[in-house]
């Protein structure tokens, strides 16, 4: 099959950005940042020449930004998501829409740029599939996702507290994550 732009697709994700609470790690349970009710966030697939249209609404009670890592921005570095730098925060309560076209093929991800959002699980990874699969010089049986990510025991907030208190030693008393595996305790 040859590529051809006519099979480009448009591919609308729908999240709805809030708090959910739980315990990833099997210790501690804490506020997270989740889509749709879920956490892990799962992950996004697409194919190279298709355009990825993000609905984004803030349920949260601070402002968000989402930003697509890896992708290329020619032109379009509005839709960049780098909170404070190419894009104001969603204000809580409000919507935007993010619209890329994907002109690469990988593995990428998608995650929070507010405030270190992703710490508190406002990520996920982005699968680009080649257009021309097909055509490719390697063969495989099957796509394996794995993803690793560190998991602290608190918000977010509260372990910069200690990291930009100047009356704390530095570095700050641990606060050890866990690892997680495709969102599972791997430790």
């Amino acid at each position: 099959m040859h590529y051809s732009q006519s099979l480009a697709k448009r591919v609308v994700v729908d999240w709805n950005i809030g708090y959910v609470t739980l315990s990833r790690d099997e210790y501690f349970t804490k506020q997270s940042i989740g889509v749709n009710g879920k956490l892990p966030v799962p992950p996004v697939y697409i194919t190279q020449g298709d355009t990825l249209v993000l609905n984004v609404a803030n349920s949260l009670d601070k402002p968000t930004s989402v930003h697509a890592h890896g992708i290329f921005q020619h032109g379009t570095s509005y839709m960049d998501g780098a909170g404070m730098v190419t894009q104001c925060g969603i204000p809580p309560g409000a919507n935007f829409t993010y619209e890329y076209a994907i002109n690469q093929s990988g593995t990428y991800w998608i995650h929070g740029h507010y405030n270190h959002q992703n710490t508190d699980g406002l990520r996920t990874p982005l699968i680009v599939y080649d257009k021309d699969m097909d055509k490719l010089p390697m063969k495989y049986d099957e796509d394996v996702l794995i993803a690793l990510e560190d998991w602290y025991p608190v918000p977010i907030e509260e372990q910069l507290k200690l990291i930009w208190n100047p009356k704390v030693p530095f570095p700050p008393p641990p606060s050890y994550p866990t690892g997680l595996i495709n969102g599972i305790n791997g430790n």
